[in-house]
């Protein structure tokens, strides 16, 4: 057994470490270099057809061997509230947004082990939640028989690979360095505020909706003055990052510092400590903090939820755009900006990819969170952060990270575990022991739906997804498995 815990990895273990996969090139978009903090939106694409993709609903749920279980399968966490206040807004789109953060960490696992001098290292104690080995700054894995080395050339200053299904962390390098996360906090904004509101509800945009947006901030764009629907709104947060339309859904939930003190009560009852928020939007703000453990928890909650899955899961869609001749709007198509979900021109989405989100500022550089299926096995990796030439760096270490992670998976011991949320244990109960919802629905139910038009922005996606509450298992079993485990997933399918 290898363990890696230290940014200083004997020069003999380095030499063993090879490179595990070829890279995936993901594209970006975002603010451009040379401004400081200003970024550059592409102009909306009219007329273009939308761009098809094709979901397949498997269950996330592994049933134990001789225990026959009624299983149904659905949405976790309500939104919470208390926390702090105070707000702007900003941006990213993977990759043209300003310089990219500070340097990364020193210890990198991989061929050469290439570590840096980083004038900021990570502290030398950071937070345990999770299990005390994820509180150690530097690179931690225990490799098993036959496990794979950690891929060469991880740059990142932070990151996580874990099983989104059992919790368990298989590898992680600074865990719970609370760095900038740009707008992968988006995430825990969408895991908030999303369930407040019917999909279907209507909302005129006035100017005082998009006041406090940071300068440079990434945009649908939205038009004043015109009405949307919700889930016009949350395709623009989850496609196109669009901080006008945090803005606008912000505004609808009683206003931005409303909104922060919502997000960070629902991160408090995830038990993600390490996060801070001060604006909706990720746009950079002083004290402005998350972890790729936080991140990652974010993600594993907004994956509790229909809604969240099918937004950050979806490729391209249609919106409406300003109005034309007789006061009728055309539709514009907008693209996701998660790479390694639609790829660009000569680079090829991840085989299995469904989500989450990414983001890039000036002060965070290059952050993402996904989550992939192979197998029957679901996997969630978070970057933050890469110091590397190559291009699109954030989305090919997390490629990389994935690969190593279903290969590794039952020939590694977890380093660590992602927590349960507060409110997934009645009062008095240990954490783990019972799920938190609502209740159960007798069957898991695949809704299977096309829209198209107006009505659904535009989205000519075929989608299978189970609804429902979350899985009920005996409570036994649950503690036995410690399992927080996901709903029917949308995958893509290659």
């Amino acid at each position: 057994m290898i363990q890696l815990h230290t940014p200083n990895a004997s020069r003999n273990q380095e030499t063993r470490l090879l490179s595990f996969m070829e890279s995936v090139s993901p594209g970006r978009s975002g603010r451009s270099r040379a401004g400081g903090g200003s970024r550059r939106v592409p102009p909306p694409v009219f007329g273009s057809a939308p761009r098809t993709c094709t979901f397949s609903s498997v269950s996330a749920v592994k049933k134990p061997a001789k225990i026959a279980l009624a299983v149904a399968v659905a949405a976790l966490l309500p939104a919470l509230t208390a926390a702090p206040a105070s707000a702007v807004a900003n941006d990213d789109k993977p990759g043209t947004q300003g310089q990219p953060g500070k340097p990364a960490d020193p210890g990198k696992a991989g061929k050469a082990g290439k570590s840096r001098k980083d004038p900021d290292p990570p502290p030398a104690a950071m937070s345990k939640v999770g299990g005390a080995q994820l509180g150690q700054p530097g690179t931690q894995v225990k490799l098993g028989a036959g496990a794979p080395v950690l891929p060469m050339d991880l740059t990142g200053r932070s990151w996580i690979v874990a099983d989104a299904e059992n919790g368990q962390v298989l590898a992680s390098h600074n865990a719970h360095w609370r760095l900038p996360p740009a707008s992968t906090l988006k995430m825990l904004f969408a895991d908030t505020v999303l369930p407040k509101f019917p999909k279907t509800d209507v909302h005129t945009v006035i100017p005082a909706d998009l006041e406090g947006m940071g300068e440079g901030s990434s945009i649908v764009p939205l038009h004043q003055n015109l009405p949307y629907t919700v889930h016009d709104l949350w395709l623009g947060v989850f496609l196109r990052s669009g901080n006008d339309a945090v803005h606008v859904l912000s505004a609808m939930n009683g206003g931005v510092p409303k909104t922060v003190q919502d997000m960070q009560a629902h991160a408090d009852d995830l038990q993600a400590l390490d996060t801070h928020v001060v604006s909706p939007d990720g746009y950079d703000a002083p004290g402005q903090v998350s972890s790729a453990y936080d991140l990652t928890l974010f993600a594993r909650s907004g994956l509790q939820k229909k809604d969240f899955r099918e937004y950050c899961s979806t490729a391209s869609a249609k919106i409406p755009g300003p109005e034309g001749k007789n006061n009728e709007r055309d539709y514009f198509e907008i693209q996701n900006t998660n790479r390694l979900l639609t790829g660009e021109p000569g680079l090829s989405p991840y085989k299995g990819i469904a989500g989450v989100k990414n983001g890039n500022t000036t002060n965070a550089g290059a952050t993402f969170t996904g989550v992939a299926e192979r197998d029957g096995r679901v996997l969630l990796v978070t970057v933050m952060n890469p110091d590397s030439s190559e291009g699109q760096a954030v989305y090919k270490e997390a490629a990389r990270l994935l690969d190593w992670g279903f290969a590794a998976a039952g020939k590694v011991t977890p380093v660590g575990e992602l927590v349960p949320p507060k409110s997934a244990a009645p009062s008095g109960a240990p954490l783990g022991s019972q799920p938190s919802a609502d209740g159960a629905r007798d069957t898991a139910k695949a809704a299977v739906t096309a829209k198209k038009g107006p009505g659904s922005g535009g989205i000519g996606t075929a989608l299978a997804i189970a609804g429902g509450a979350l899985v009920v298992v005996a409570a036994g079993v649950f503690l036995l498995n410690r399992r927080w485990p996901l709903p029917e997933l949308v995958r893509r399918k290659r």
